[in-house]
């Protein structure tokens, strides 16, 4: 009984200095994303003006997704040349607006409902048409 009491106080102890400590090799996971993460501000910064930087931090915070693909599609032509100089904030808007129709989610939700007895009950259909939703639904009177 001692001797597993010893274990479990090793094992207890040995998990507490890998989380003050961290693992190595979750410690070079993070050093290789600080270093990319480095390298994409690096680029992003040669490429893009101080407007269209500031727009894109912005847009940053509010769709973060969309904010990756924009960063890799600049990174992207950056590294194949071709970008003529730096990215002014109406050349980033357009690349938003391309990014966006390329990336447009199309949504359908379709409710469907029991029949119901058309004699005994009146039916009500909304059909609301954003997006081809449509809800039926039946009321009885």
């Amino acid at each position: 009984m001692a001797e597993e009491e010893l274990e479990a106080l090793r094992k207890q102890r040995l998990a507490e200095l890998q989380a003050k400590h961290g693992d190595p090799g979750d410690a070079a996971q993070q050093e290789a994303k600080h270093r990319e993460a480095e390298m994409r501000n690096s680029i992003l910064a040669q490429v893009l003006d101080q407007s269209a930087r500031a727009r894109l931090s912005n847009l940053a915070l509010v769709k973060p997704e969309k904010t990756k693909a924009v960063e890799n599609y600049l990174i992207q032509m950056a590294r194949y040349g071709q970008l003529s100089g730096k990215v002014s904030e109406q050349g980033l808007i357009e690349i938003l607006e391309k990014v966006s129709q390329q990336t447009e989610k199309k949504t359908t939700v379709k409710v469907s409902v029991p029949k119901c007895s058309w004699q005994k009950k009146k039916i009500a259909v909304l059909s609301v048409v954003l997006n081809t939703h449509y809800i039926k639904t039946c009321f009885s009177p």
